[in-house]
């Protein structure tokens, strides 16, 4: 029987693949002002970071100012991107299957809207399993690196830190799960600049082997 009595998974990168269609809006509407990014120094310089963060950033990148709008004009056209090309992260389903066949509870933990986690679980037909367990940094407004949203969902689920396991992707959200207390095993399939390298419990980068490392815990 594995230690972990509850699993705690990030939402972008993890569930959800859309970090590669929310950083290259990012990279496109920051280019505009004067950015000169790519997708990959976009995925460098803004995964995992909250949207204030991302948007620091992007002014101390442009050479023009960008206009107030600029957020809700991202957010519209990544909703747009979503409905089109959002996927869920492959052999995810089936992970989450086997933890309800297992009878291990899980939950989400994100910096992003609680609706934007419940429109990308719904189109890659993931919510049915979060529906009542989304946790958002949003509403606590505390984002990763802060663990607060971690704990407050460990709390909530009914368990202490080291009794959970955190599956992250980003050098953020390891940071903030170790900074409350918990193994987080970082999820490499997309971690294109070897952020994670060393800072997580463990690293994976098929989600098909996580079960058996769950299992594997001691």
């Amino acid at each position: 029987m594995s230690k972990y009595k509850c699993i705690i998974f990030d939402c972008d990168g993890v569930l959800v693949d859309s970090e590669a269609i929310s950083n290259g809006i990012l990279a496109d509407m920051a280019n505009k002002y004067g950015a000169d990014l790519d997708l990959n120094a976009a995925l460098k310089i803004f995964k995992g970071c909250s949207m204030a963060t991302c948007l620091d950033k992007i002014r101390a990148l442009v050479t023009k100012p960008i206009p107030e709008d600029f957020e809700a004009e991202y957010r519209r056209l990544s909703v747009a991107a979503f409905k089109k090309q959002i996927k869920p992260i492959e052999g995810v389903k089936e992970v989450v299957k086997e933890l309800k066949q297992l009878n291990i509870p899980f939950c989400v933990a994100s910096s992003g809207l609680e609706s934007k986690m419940r429109l990308n679980l719904e189109l890659t037909g993931l919510l049915a399993y979060f529906e009542v367990h989304l946790f958002s940094c949003f509403t606590i407004g505390k984002w990763k690196p802060d663990p607060g949203v971690f704990l407050w969902a460990a709390e909530t689920m009914g368990f202490k830190p080291e009794e959970c396991l955190v599956i992250e992707d980003s050098f953020s959200g390891v940071t903030a799960a170790k900074a409350g207390g918990f193994d987080v095993f970082g999820f490499t399939a997309h971690d294109i600049h070897g952020q994670l390298k060393g800072h997580a419990t463990l690293e994976f980068d098929n989600m098909n082997q996580l079960i058996s490392l769950i299992n594997q815990a001691e």
